[in-house]
Order: C-alpha cells, then sequence, then structure tokens
C-alpha cells in the first residue's frame, strides 16, 4: 500500500503498538516491578539491583548481536507481522511469569530474571520490526510526526497503566493499601506481595489486547522471499552492509552518537529515583507519582518534538532536547536537602507533606524538563533513521539502531555506580551522565542529512 493510502485505522493500529508495550518499561523495567524485586524478592536491594543489571546485560547482547541480522532477514522477506507475532508471544510468556517472583523466595530468583530476560528480548526484536513498518504509512515528510505520535501515545498507555497499578494493585509493605488507599484489587494478598507480582501478567494482558489492531487494520509488506531463501540473502546482505561500511559513515556517525547518548538517558531514569530516594528519603508513593508527573511531560514532548521534526528537521530537535537534558542535570546536581543552586540555603520545610520542602519540589520541576526532553529524543532519533537510511535496507538499519542503543547501554549505569562507589557520593556519580549527553551531542552536530531535514533554518 502506498505511504499516502494508509488509512486513519492503519495509522491507529501502528500506533497502538506502542501503547501496547509501553507497559514493559514503566510498570516493570523502572517504576514498580523492579524495586519490588530488589527489595522483597532479593530482599538485598544492592544485590537486586546488581542481579537486575546481569539480566539486563544478559538481554542486551541477544539483542544487540541478534537485531541487525533479524532486520536483514525481515527486508528480504516483506514481511513484519509475523516476525511482531514470534516475537511478541516471548514477551507475553516473559511478563507472565513474573508471577512467579514471590518475596524472599530464593528459588523464584532465577525465574524472574530469566522470564524478565525474554520479554525484554521480545519487546526490543518486536520493536525493531514495528518501527520498520513507518515508511509504508506516511509520506518521508509525515514520517516526524508519525514517529513522535507513536512515541507520545506510548507514554500515554504508561501513563494510564501506571496510575492503575498504584491506584488498584501495588500496595505500600507497611499499610497493604495502594495509593488510593484500596486492598489489592481482585482480592489480590497485599502481605504476599500479590498486587506487585500481578504487574507482569497484567503487562501481558495489556500487550495482547492493544497489539491486536496493529494485525487487523495496518497493511504488511508483500512476501518476496521463502524464509530460507530470505535467511540467505538477509545475512548477506547485513554482512554487506558491515563490509560496505564505509558507505553508510554519516549513518554509523548518528548510531555512534545515538549510542552515547541513549545510554545517558537509561543510566537517568535508572538512577533518577534512587537518586531522589537517597536525597529527598522518597518512598515508593513519592516515586509513584513523580513518574506520573514525568511520563505526562513525556507524552507532551513527544507530540510536539515530532510536529517540530517535521518542520525544523529530526537533528535541531535531538540537539535541542539533548540541551535542555544537560540543563536539568545540572540542576538536579545542584540540589541537596538543604540548598539549591549549590550554595543558596533553604529553609527546612514547616510540614511533612508530598513534596513539601522547596528542594523537592525544584527536583520535580527539572524532572518535568527530562520528561520533556526524553519524548522529542527517542522520537527524534527514530525518525532520523528514516531519514537517513538506505531506503531498501531500512529494517537492517533499525535494526543497527536497536543494536546503538543497547550495545553500551551498561556503560552508564556502570560508570554512576563505579564513581560513586570511589567518591562515596551519589552527587559526583549522576554528574557522570553530564559527559554523556555533552559527547553524543557534539557527534551528532556533525551528521548531514541529505535530504535537507534537519539542515533547515
Amino acid at each position: 500500500m502506498s505511504p499516502s493510502r494508509a488509512s486513519r485505522l492503519a495509522i491507529v493500529g501502528w500506533v497502538l503498538f506502542d501503547w501496547a508495550c509501553q507497559p514493559f518499561f514503566t510498570l516493570i523495567t523502572t517504576f514498580i516491578y523492579a524495586p519490588y524485586f530488589a527489595s522483597a524478592v532479593v530482599g538485598d536491594p544492592v544485590r537486586g539491583q546488581a542481579l537486575w543489571g546481569f539480566a539486563t546485560a544478559a538481554a542486551g547482547i541477544v539483542i544487540a548481536l541478534g537485531s541487525p541480522v533479524a532486520g536483514a532477514i525481515a527486508d528480504a522477506t516483506g514481511r513484519h507481522k509475523p516476525w511482531i507475532a514470534a516475537f511478541g508471544t516471548l514477551l507475553v510468556f516473559g511478563c507472565c511469569a513474573l508471577w512467579f517472583g514471590r518475596p524472599g523466595d530464593v528459588a523464584s530468583i532465577s525465574i524472574v530474571l530469566a522470564a524478565y530476560a525474554i520479554a525484554a528480548i521480545g519487546t526490543e526484536f518486536a520493536t525493531v520490526f514495528n518501527n520498520a513498518m513507518m515508511p509504508r504509512l506516511v509520506p518521508q515528510s509525515r514520517i516526524g510526526w508519525l514517529s513522535g505520535l507513536g512515541w507520545g501515545t506510548g507514554y500515554v498507555g504508561g501513563l494510564v497503566s501506571l496510575m492503575l497499578a498504584l491506584a488498584f494493585l501495588a500496595a505500600d509493605p507497611h499499610t497493604g493499601r495502594t495509593l488510593l488507599g484500596f486492598a489489592p484489587a481482585f482480592g489480590l494478598d497485599a502481605a504476599a506481595r500479590e498486587g506487585e507480582r500481578a504487574i507482569g501478567p497484567l503487562s501481558a494482558l495489556w500487550f495482547i489486547v492493544f497489539v491486536i489492531p496493529l494485525f487487523v487494520f495496518t497493511p504488511d509488506g508483500k512476501r518476496a522471499l521463502a524464509i530460507r531463501d530470505a535467511v540467505r540473502a538477509g545475512l548477506r546482505s547485513f554482512a554487506a552492509t558491515l563490509h560496505q561500511a564505509r558507505a553508510h559513515r554519516n549513518v554509523a556517525l548518528f548510531l555512534l552518537a545515538n549510542m552515547i547518548y541513549t545510554d545517558g538517558l537509561i543510566a537517568l531514569f535508572a538512577f533518577g529515583g534512587i537518586y531522589a530516594a537517597g536525597t529527598f528519603g522518597w518512598s515508593s508513593i513519592e516515586i509513584g507519582i513523580f513518574g506520573i508527573l514525568l511520563t505526562i511531560t513525556g507524552t507532551l514532548g513527544a507530540v510536539i518534538g515530532g510536529r517540530l521534526d517535521d518542520r525544523i528537521g529530526a537533528k535541531p530537535v535531538v540537539l535541542g532536547s539533548l540541551v535542555i537534558l544537560l540543563v536539568a542535570c545540572l540542576g538536579i546536581l545542584s540540589i541537596s536537602r538543604d540548598a539549591i543552586l549549590f550554595v543558596v540555603p533553604v529553609e527546612p520545610p514547616a510540614g511533612r507533606g508530598l513534596f513539601a520542602s522547596v528542594p523537592e519540589r525544584l527536583y520535580v520541576v527539572l524532572g518535568l524538563f527530562i520528561g520533556l526532553a526524553a519524548g522529542p529524543l527517542q522520537a527524534a532519533s527514530r525518525a532520523m533513521v528514516v531519514r537517513i537510511a538506505p531506503r531498501d535496507r531500512i529494517t537492517q538499519f533499525f535494526g543497527l539502531f536497536a543494536l546503538s542503543g543497547k550495545l553500551t547501554s551498561f556503560l552508564g549505569p556502570f560508570f554512576v555506580a563505579a564513581v560513586t562507589t570511589a567518591t562515596a557520593s551519589q552527587k559526583a556519580g549522576v554528574s557522570v551522565l553530564l559527559a554523556f549527553f555533552l559527547a553524543g551531542g557534539l557527534l551528532l552536530a556533525r551528521v548531514r542529512i541529505s535530504d535537507g531535514s534537519g539542515a533547515r533554518r
């Protein structure tokens, strides 16, 4: 189907894929299940964080090695939906198995780690093939709009799922009540932390329901080769791409820049809650509310950034987002429990209400700016792949794009942890993220956009 003829339902089906996947990132990897695993299943936050990181790294190696090759194979077959279905099945299976992570149950630790790695692999691979469907749906001049709409919709999905989880499932371990003061829904046992454990199956069900429109309404490419022939052709194509790296040096430069600033963004989200908890003593309730607020601004930022992408180009949007992240991170580093801007003292809060102190409120404001920049950064980066990659190898280069976002994703957290350990200072550890955003921006500034997008003034 021609991009100019894609129906609204086709667009909606494609966009809902981001909505379908987002609970995995919001509920499992960031705000609810990962902290529950570290504090309750393992019972030791330090060891739990390390184990979770090793599982993430293992999944990242599989994604790094496999996604470009799989993309090349998909380009040869011309079909994307079968691959999305196959890897989506891994996501569903892995998320459902997270239910078996019981508090203090040492035997369930390996089950949870394996399940999480499987779900992560399924999510990332399915996303590669979903991204590659964009050129069939809209003209190139609308790619930025479509990418931003997808990211924004995903953020809304994360927001809705997080609100539902905090309101009806995840309970305070001390009171046994959710954010709204309810007992966990469906008769789940708060003492056994079944509300948190149900986050995995909920994410799986959410994906199944909301990915259906993609398969029903969004057109797929026509089959070009049989699987066996496609595997051979895909591997040859991928090998040729690596061999002809000089012909794609501009793309390689962008992928290197994306790798660096994505590492910084991953670490920023991974340690943002930990930094707030250490600085202000926030509980899961404050962190969850902070996550809701950040997700709202991320949604707005993704949509606004997509429109800016179509007007001024993807490159200026990414560079502008990196500048905002640099300023916001510097502002966060200037905050302590009793001072802002490094040296300006503040009065202690009069009460113990939510975000009662001036530093806490400033931290929240800066977090909102981080969300506002993260959405456009991710959406415009995805759009840049379409604008600079060879059209006949678009899925393959989306595989490389996924590779660049995962290949060194351990570096940001590693350097934060190493510097924090060496200096015994959370502030010093988080400060290394400034270097990631700065280096990524300097490299991106050298990327050329041949069709003029991103070069327009």
